[in-house]
């Protein structure tokens, strides 16, 4: 089973808070089937706002979100439901289902359309993609961080989903583990727009990059424009730094860790 083809377009997308604040201005990308884009941005500047906007558990003031040309808000719940899955941060699970109970909660918005077995495969399928198979008998309250970190991805893709938001996926879990996990949301070859902290991952394994700063968009274009020197010094107060392997040649992107004078001189 394959999941539908994906165009999601924002054009001029503004959220103001109820006091008519400002909390994203102006917001405009493209991520099509296959492509993921990566969001990145200091604290605060409208990261998880943005997936909530597209998700719709935050109504836009402005502006349009599409999903394959159609507007986004006219699709049904349900349909919306096949399509997007959502990996929050603020997800907070019922600790006493069992991990496999709680990855099949992914399947809802596919009640009744296939047989119980091939229902099951896909569960399992999820389960052991995200490397979580030794635990799906145990309850959620006896896995660490990084297993239900992993448990809620494997929730995610047993949704089947067109388009996958994840906010911040890579928390609780070690740089070999942030790799293994994106690498299978890269995978999938769905469209996928991914909230990261970490700039070196963003490189990796983003198509296109948007830096948010303040609610506002400062770029959106490939990893290397969009996260060279001109663009992350203003932002983040930080520089990066082209420079080849020593064996293989590849170039590498390293980003300086900021210091306080410099965090302090940034201009947004």
């Amino acid at each position: 089973m394959t999941s539908t083809p994906v165009t999601l377009s924002l054009t001029d997308v503004t959220l103001l808070s109820r006091r008519n604040e400002q909390i994203l201005g102006h917001i405009t990308f493209t991520v099509n089937q296959g492509e993921t884009l990566a969001v990145v941005g200091p604290n605060g500047s409208g990261k998880s706002s943005l997936l909530h906007t597209i998700i719709r558990q935050q109504s836009h003031d402005l502006g349009d979100i599409n999903l394959n040309g159609q507007p986004l808000n006219t699709l049904p719940a349900r349909e919306r439901a096949r399509q997007i899955a959502f990996l929050s941060q603020t997800d907070v699970p019922d600790f006493r289902l069992t991990l496999e109970d709680y990855v099949a909660l992914g399947r809802l918005p596919h009640a009744g359309k296939l047989s119980p077995v091939k229902e099951q495969q896909i569960i399992h399928a999820a389960i052991e993609d995200t490397g979580v198979q030794a635990f799906k008998h145990r309850p959620l309250s006896q896995l660490s961080g990084g297993q239900r970190q992993r448990a809620a991805l494997a929730r995610a893709l047993a949704q089947m989903p067109s388009l996958l938001l994840l906010d911040e996926l890579t928390n609780h879990l070690d740089p070999s583990g942030r790799v293994e996990l994106l690498s299978v949301v890269k995978s999938r070859g769905i469209a996928v727009v991914a909230v990261l902290h970490d700039l070196q991952l963003a490189q990796a394994f983003a198509d296109k990059v948007l830096v948010l700063c303040k609610g506002k968009q400062v770029i959106c274009d490939i990893p290397d424009r969009a996260l060279h020197s001109g663009i992350l010094f203003p932002v983040f107060g930080m520089t990066s730094v082209d420079v080849s392997h020593p064996e293989n040649g590849k170039i590498l992107k390293i980003f300086e860790i900021p210091s306080v004078e410099m965090i302090e001189a940034t201009a947004y």
